[in-house]
């Protein structure tokens, strides 16, 4: 009795617990970005130093406007160009350039759903037998036609394979065209469903069909 009072509270509790920890990281990782900018104001206005939740507050709505002045500049020649700047500058630098312009390319193809030579560009999603035979997941068709890695490989399809919980993270696999099933789901609900560790399943999922050959 008193196990399964334990466990029926723990289970009750653990989603708060969890969303709690995660917005209490976000917090602290804004104020640690803007900490010292607020502090020199509060200083210069001769205030006393701010605390935890008016920092949290000020860093919160300064990373607000910054994403939106991000987004406002991307329409704009000055802001492009600031932009293409940092590209730059981010792709000569070592280490970083490998992480940076994978994350930016995977990011975009998720986004946009723009492919290159027959590609899928992210926008349709597949279900793929992995990691190995009775297990399946869901997957992104990167490239139709993989006859430039193997012979028949025009048969082959490339599949990118999110991993959870950080996407960026996962898999490229070449499967043959009448092994992968296609699903009615559209590529965001289907990162969704990867990052969250499967726990967040979409609605109105019709069952998947198996895919000519």
């Amino acid at each position: 009795m008193i196990r399964r009072y334990l466990l029926a509270g723990l289970f009750t509790l653990l989603p708060m617990v969890v969303t709690i920890w995660i917005l209490r990281w976000i917090f602290d990782a804004l104020i640690g970005i803007f900490r010292s900018p607020l502090e020199l104001v509060y200083s210069a206005l001769s205030l006393p130093a701010p605390g935890y939740w008016t920092l949290a507050f000020f860093s919160a709505i300064a990373t607000i406007i910054l994403l939106m002045l991000v987004g406002a500049s991307v329409g704009n020649f000055v802001g492009k160009q600031l932009l293409l700047w940092m590209d730059e500058l981010m792709l000569h630098v070592p280490v970083v350039k490998g992480v940076y312009g994978a994350t930016k390319q995977l990011i975009n193809a998720i986004q946009s759903g723009q492919g290159q030579n027959g590609g899928g560009g992210f926008k349709e999603v597949v279900l793929v037998e992995w990691p190995h035979p009775g297990s399946y997941t869901l997957g992104f068709v990167a490239h139709r036609d993989c006859s430039w890695a193997m012979e028949g490989g025009e048969r082959m399809i490339a599949v990118y394979i999110a991993t959870a919980p950080n996407p960026t993270s996962g898999y490229v696999v070449m499967v043959d065209v009448s092994k992968v099933r296609p699903v009615s789901l559209r590529p965001d609900q289907a990162l969704t469903w990867a990052v969250s560790g499967g726990v967040i399943i979409p609605t109105s999922v019709k069952l998947p069909e198996k895919a000519d050959a």
